[in-house]
């Protein structure tokens, strides 16, 4: 059922943001998706619409920022010279003609503008960058989560289609990009090999399909482990480069494999959107003969100069799209369904099934959402159903073929179990949480896991088996245990483990004194993702002042109790309006407030943040701004501007480190303003802010190049 107010908007998107980052997480950095592709680009078409009916509501941590996810711990995490971005996803022929459009746009182009288009296979492999310098081989990183990837150059240089040095005409600095596959025939052999060289044949090591196989190949601590394995590279782009020795991307691609790298060979120049669909359509008919998997084909404006002027949105580039392939389905049995307990204590509903094939894969399960989702379907164990799989492990359930056969229903449990605490669902969410909050192991456990993660307090040696493994065993129950781990505990958990122990325990008194927006996000406050808990660090400065005004909105929150003889629901609102004006941060809206000052009323959440306080004091946080005339500064836009669209100016704004709003106030630094400009301009008059024109506002961008 969809959102139909305000308040269950943002709280889908909330949980919308946290499922699909936990997933891309699964995909990206442990190869071991839970979710089909279908499944997964669902979800992100869900936020999209939300976030277009309800754009005041877009979060700070939105999924459409989100590229790939962290890099492995084991291997070594390097910078990418330019970002590896993602790209945007379409779905069907109209999808594709709204895209150019778009373009054209963007470009201020006339509707019928020629805007010619390179199109070629989607691989469904791993993300690669390739750094040649002097024609060398220098480095090879996977994507990672677009801005760190992970080196693996000793393993890739065992890759017999990647040349180690290239011709001699090369710029002196080039990023090759591509992906990095197993062909089907090669992942049907390497299974099979696996099996046969098993000693315990039914504990053989498996891969589920060739992403995965060719993922697990490239990632290896040991590259003689990756030379045994069949991979193989095909180039789609570049990143890094001294030179661009062509002027469009079709030439560019050529130029590459003239050096010696593989390029697909169905790459292709269309002259129009027709002749680009008509390539696509012509691919998906020869999918099943192909030598490797693919998931759709890839669409790039052609002309290098319009890709620099379209430029990117946060995690994608505005002059590519790649065209999906319709979802391939199967029958099977519903044989059970179990309850899986989240971080948030969201219940997720898991489909057990009877083993079937879908596109080359054996499927034994799938995620059921919600219980909407279950009653929307009529599923109960003994269904016949029908699954829709598009690439990965774990596809969807569609349809039920025996929803009308007489059996008993399937009721979702009170309870809760991990722990047996009351399964409760809040007014106008769709999801089951567990309240037992730290008291339930499941919570706890990726609590702790989330305190120490990349993004949070990022303690390094401290990975989830280890997390598990000290929670077992009764070393942490708490974000305060970890700081209180010694040497003497830890040496007897490892033979010769003397310098581990020693090694991790630096690794956490290290983060005794971490940045507040870290130490914020750690804390893994629902609703309050990474964005966000900069945006409260940069309001607050200090945890002095947080506590503060969390002691403020606690009285607020108190006072509102007694006073208000309403629904629940009338009260969250009310108690949401008037907690968000105390939090009084940018980026702060009521739902995150009131989810903010629940989780410190909370008496069990309260004392393990003040016991957390005894062992490491988030240090103050200063953010540097870009440099730049604009740096900080709050733009507005009106009127007509002729030499670029009103996007791409926004654009260069927020590159240049400024925020473009949409209405003048008080607040308004600096208006640029066209032919045309109205009332705005009277009101800048009125406030005595700054007016600029066009030209004016080229002169700061070219300064700041």
């Amino acid at each position: 059922m969809a959102p139909s107010n305000e308040t269950q908007a943002a709280a889908r998107l909330a949980e919308l943001a946290a499922e699909i980052a936990r997933h891309a997480a699964l995909y990206h950095t442990h190869d071991a998706p839970e979710i089909s592709d279908a499944d997964y680009d669902a979800l992100v078409r869900e936020n999209a619409a939300l976030e277009a009916l309800f754009p005041h509501l877009i979060r700070a941590d939105s999924p459409s920022a989100l590229i790939g996810a962290a890099p492995a711990a084991h291997l070594a995490k390097v910078a990418h010279a330019k970002a590896m971005m993602s790209l945007d996803n379409a779905f069907a022929e109209e999808e594709v003609a709204e895209f150019l459009a778009r373009v054209r746009r963007f470009l201020k182009l006339a509707d019928d503008a020629p805007v010619a288009l390179t199109a070629e296979p989607k691989i469904d492999g791993l993300s690669c960058s390739l750094r040649y310098e002097q024609g060398r081989l220098v480095q090879a990183l996977t994507r990672g989560d677009g801005t760190i990837g992970e080196d693996v150059t000793a393993n890739v240089r065992t890759i017999a289609a990647i040349p180690h040095h290239l011709t001699d005409d090369v710029p002196d600095i080039f990023e090759v990009r591509g992906e990095v596959y197993m062909a089907k025939a090669d992942f049907a052999s390497l299974n099979a090999r696996l099996l046969a060289e098993a000693e315990e044949p039914e504990k053989a090591r498996q891969f589920a399909n060739p992403r995965n196989a060719a993922a697990g190949s490239l990632r290896q601590k040991d590259a003689s482990v990756t030379a045994s394995r069949p991979l193989a590279f095909l180039a789609h782009g570049w990143g890094e480069a001294s030179a661009v020795p062509a002027d469009t991307q079709f030439a560019l691609m050529r130029a590459i494999a003239a050096w010696g790298l593989p390029v697909s060979d169905l790459l292709i120049r269309a002259e129009s959107l027709e002749a680009a669909l008509a390539h696509y359509r012509a691919i998906e008919a020869r999918r099943a003969e192909l030598p490797f998997d693919i998931d759709g084909v890839v669409y790039k404006v052609d002309r290098l100069d319009l890709q620099a002027r379209l430029g990117a949105v946060a995690r994608a580039p505005r002059w590519a799209i790649a065209h999906k392939f319709p979802a391939e389905r199967a029958q099977t049995t519903l044989k059970a369904i179990d309850i899986q307990v989240g971080r948030t204590g969201k219940l997720t509903p898991v489909a057990r099934l009877e083993a079937v094939g879908v596109g080359g894969v054996i499927v034994t399960n799938a995620t059921l959402h919600n219980a909407d989702e279950i009653a929307r379907l009529g599923v109960r164990p003994g269904d016949r159903v029908v699954l829709q799989r598009a690439g990965d492990v774990i596809p969807q359930i569609v349809e039920n073929l025996t929803r009308d056969v007489p059996r008993d229903p399937w009721h979702f449990p009170e309870t809760c179990p991990e722990c047996g605490s009351a399964a409760e669902r809040e007014p106008g969410e769709v999801d089951w949480r567990c309240s037992g909050g730290l008291i339930c192991p499941a919570q706890r456990v990726e609590r702790l896991r989330h305190f120490v993660s990349r993004h949070a307090l990022d303690i390094e040696g401290l990975g989830l088996k280890q997390i598990e493994d000290f929670f077992r065993d009764g070393l942490i129950a708490s974000p305060a245990d970890i700081f209180r781990l010694t040497e003497e505990t830890l040496r007897a958990r490892k033979k010769d483990g003397r310098v581990w122990a020693a090694n991790l325990v630096a690794a956490i008194d290290a983060k005794r004194n971490p940045p507040l927006d870290r130490f914020l996000f750690a804390l893994g406050i629902r609703h309050v993702g990474e964005v966000t808990a900069r945006d409260l660090a940069r309001r607050y400065q200090s945890w002095a002042g947080f506590q503060a005004m969390i002691d403020r909105a606690l009285a607020v929150r108190a006072a509102i109790v007694p006073a208000l003889a309403e629904s629940d629901d009338k009260w969250r609102a009310r108690t949401a309006k008037e907690l968000a004006g105390v939090v009084e941060t940018p980026g702060v809206g009521p739902e995150v407030a009131l989810a903010l000052v629940d989780f410190f009323a909370e008496p069990h959440n309260h004392a393990a943040v003040v016991d957390l306080l005894t062992q490491c004091r988030p240090a103050d946080v200063t953010f540097a701004a870009k440099a730049s005339a604009v740096s900080g500064k709050t733009l507005v836009f009106t009127g007509t501007l002729e030499t670029m669209s009103r996007d791409e100016a926004k654009a260069q704004a927020e590159a240049l480190g400024a925020r473009v709003s949409g209405s003048v106030s008080a607040k308004t630094d600096l208006i640029v303003a066209g032919p045309g400009a109205g009332s705005k301009l009277k009101k800048a008059a009125d406030l005595g802010i700054e007016v600029i024109d066009e030209s004016a506002w080229r002169a700061i961008v070219d300064a700041a190049q």
